[in-house]
């Protein structure tokens, strides 16, 4: 056997890392300096879900599907988001929906059967970490998953999911869409909201997964019921989040903005290091995401290079 590795799957860092469409920006300061004092002390102001971070129950949802009151970042086991794993190469479109047949699909390719999954942490490389940037192919256009996808991780009982998106869901789930009392159907490349381009793009029928009113008006309250009823039972706005809300609501966490050299260790297995802060009632947290790997198991790509910020 090769000797034991270390893979970086985080984004790097700064005041100019790119962030969630209405994010404030990181302030970093320095509250000493070398020259004047000896010694350089910095400080920061940033949203817990600033760059590769990870999210607590609480993040999104009052109550827990057991009955629990949802679970805050310093309440959850030291070891949540660590532990065996392997990432799953997605092949999907650009701005695609995940559904169960790409998983079952990556697995297949990845050389693992889905029940095998139970008690690992589950990487997934949809590609969109390449475009980890300040623009609308990252944030608005960005393939994710939903409330099918989360109830197969809840289905194959994995203890964690990495994503390398913007968020635990697609991007038409979130605010960005028509979703949630800080929805912002925010515009597209060509001037018009991004729900209509989506509309335009893959028709009515397609768009009504994301949102509550349309899916309802084509389909009918019982389907909606039969689809997000478990969602809508514990409080929930079924099409809001709905992968982030089967899987924390289930005890399974996530780790939002996975990068750094993921493709190194795409489609193989590996053990997956992943601590948030011990932040007490916290709804999230930045972290250190990093895969310990055989040295000859490393697929054979050049080291990543980040190009946001001047780097």
């Amino acid at each position: 056997m090769s000797k034991k590795v270390f893979v970086d799957l985080t984004h790097p860092f700064s005041a100019e890392i790119p962030r969630w469409p209405y994010f404030a920006k990181p302030v970093i300061d320095s509250m000493h300096t070398l020259a004047k004092g000896g010694v350089l002390t910095q400080r920061i102001d940033c949203v817990q879900h600033t760059g590769t971070h990870c999210d607590a129950p609480r993040h999104v949802m009052e109550t827990e599907f057991d009955g629990r009151r949802a679970r805050y970042t310093h309440e959850m086991p030291v070891d949540a988001y660590t532990g065996d794993a392997v990432c799953l190469e997605i092949n999907i479109e650009p701005w695609g929906l995940i559904l169960p047949e790409h998983l079952d699909d990556a697995c297949k390719r990845a050389n693992i059967k889905p029940e095998e999954l139970e008690g690992m942490v589950v990487c997934l490389n949809t590609g969109m970490h390449r475009k980890f940037d300040d623009s609308k192919e990252y944030y608005h256009y960005s393939c994710g998953t939903g409330v099918e996808a989360g109830k197969w991780f809840v289905k194959h009982k994995v203890k964690c999911v990495a994503m390398d998106m913007q968020a635990l869901d697609h991007p038409l789930h979130t605010a960005m869409g028509n979703n949630g009392g800080t929805r912002m159907n925010l515009t597209g490349a060509s001037g018009r909201p991004i729900t209509e381009e989506y509309k335009e793009k893959f028709g009515e029928e397609a768009y009504a997964e994301f949102d509550k009113e349309e899916y309802i008006r084509i389909h009918g309250q019982e389907a909606y019921d039969a689809k997000f009823g478990d969602l809508e039972a514990i409080g929930c706005w079924g099409t809001w989040e709905p992968c982030h809300k089967q899987m924390l609501g289930h005890g399974i966490v996530g780790v939002e903005n996975l990068g750094g050299d993921l493709d190194k260790v795409s489609g193989k297995r590996f053990r997956f290091f992943c601590f948030p802060i011990r932040w007490y009632m916290g709804d999230g947290s930045m972290v250190r995401c990093v895969a310990e790997i055989d040295e000859d198991d490393i697929n054979d790509v050049p080291d990543r290079v980040y190009t946001y910020g001047g780097l």
